[in-house]
This record gives structure tokens, sequence and C-alpha cells, in this order.
């Protein structure tokens, strides 16, 4: 007696969704670059044979993801890591007593590795595959508060130094942006309670077995590539992890 087929019924995918995926190919493509204005939501429609509306529900859903950014007046454009705006979308730290001062990234090293089992599982890397680790401080007010460890595709990044990170005036995420075209577009983290070992309570400056946030995150770029794992330890003396819902 034959077995009954079991059949699949296509995934349905609104309209608009379908615009939002030809959108972001073209930002995945390198068609509009970060910071460009893209083509008005009435071009859109026109090149996609669709309404104005649909176009729009589309924008407005990316806009909400911070791939786009609309601008009052001006237009639409592509997000980018160089707006200032952007830097606490992925670091959510907050001080324990007024404003948030400007913050340092500190490089410490730069060196280049081979993927163990752990990271090649984290980044999608054929184990033995080349990869790059970074290690800086990040400090607010001359005070070290996060200490960094970065792992990175090393294809990604074929000439990433110690001095090209030093030589850096802005974020990490700008630099990986403008000079390598990798743009994070999301990250996953998972936080837990640490007690500082010898190298991190040195480089945080609080005694040996404090209390420390360690972040984990893995970030994301186009095609839901993984492209970052990023361990953070976060020193909460003065400052604390903070994620506004709702």
């Amino acid at each position: 007696m034959n077995k009954p087929s079991t059949f699949h019924s296509p995934t349905f995918s609104p309209l608009y969704r379908q615009i939002r995926a030809l959108i972001t190919r073209s930002l995945e493509s390198g068609e509009w670059g970060p910071g460009d204005i893209i083509p008005s939501e009435s071009e859109l429609a026109i090149r996609f044979g669709v309404s104005q509306g649909t176009v729009r529900k589309a924008i407005d859903e990316m806009a909400a993801e911070n791939l786009l950014v609309r601008r009052q007046g001006k237009g639409t454009f592509v997000a980018t890591h160089n707006d200032p705006r952007s830097f606490f979308r992925f670091l959510r730290l907050a001080a324990n007593e007024g404003e948030l001062q400007p913050s340092k990234s500190v490089p410490l090293e730069c060196w280049r590795a081979k993927a163990g089992p752990d990271v090649a599982r984290t980044l999608a890397l054929e184990p033995g595959a080349p990869i790059i680790i970074v290690r800086r401080l990040l400090c607010f007010a001359n005070e070290p508060v996060v200490f960094d460890e970065i792992y990175l595709p090393g294809e990604l990044f074929p000439d990433l130094t110690l001095d090209i990170l030093k030589s850096g005036t802005s974020s990490l995420y700008s630099l990986f942006e403008s000079r390598y075209g990798v743009r994070m577009i999301r990250a996953d983290e998972r936080l837990r309670a640490v007690s500082a070992d010898r190298v991190s309570s040195e480089l945080l400056q609080v005694a040996e077995g404090s209390p420390l946030l360690l972040v984990e995150r893995v970030t994301f770029t186009y095609a839901d590539k993984p492209v970052e794992w990023r361990r953070g330890y976060y020193s909460t003396q003065n400052f604390h992890y903070h994620n506004e819902l709702g």
C-alpha cells in the first residue's frame, strides 16, 4: 500500500515584504550605500510595479529596524554607523548618575589566528579558517568601563591591523562599514554575571573577583550572515546595562 504523499504549501509572503526584500537586495549589492538617499516612494513604486502604499509599508518596516532613516523634507536614507545616533543602538549602557560622557575606544591588541570550534560555529566558518582577534577598552571620562574581545572573519577584514584601529576616529562599526563595506545590521546578545579574572581586573581597574557583566554578542550583516562575535566585560561600579522595552 502506498503511503500518501506529503505536500508542503508554499510560504506566503505579503507583497510589501517582497518589495522589502528587493530593496534590501539593492542595499546588499551596494546600489545604495550607507548614508545615500534612496529613490522616492513614487519612483520605487514605478520601478517595482506596485502601489506607492506598498512601497511605503516596506520602507516603514525597514526604518523601524534601523535599515533606513526617514528625514523630514529630505527623503529616505540608508542608515549609517557614522550617524552618532546609531552608537547606542548596539551599546545599552547608562551611567548610574548623570549623563553618559563621550566614549573613547582604546585598541589594545589585534592578531590573526585560526578559528577554533566555538568561533567557527558562531561565525559559520570552517574550523581553521582565518580569523582576526581584537581586544580593546571602551572608556568614559577616562574610566575603563568595557573590555571587549572581538572575533572577526579574516576574509572580510583582510588588512585590519592594530595601527588601523588606533588611527580610527570613529566607532569600530563605522570603520568596518567605511573601510571594509561590512555593515552591522542586527545583533543577538546574551548576558550573565561573571567574576573579574586577573586580566579583566587589571584592565578595568577593579579588584580581582569583582562582579562583572559579560555581554556576548553575535552581530549580523545582510542575509543574516554572522560577521562578529564579541565578548564584552562590563564594569558596573558606576554604570548599568539599560534596555527600554515596549
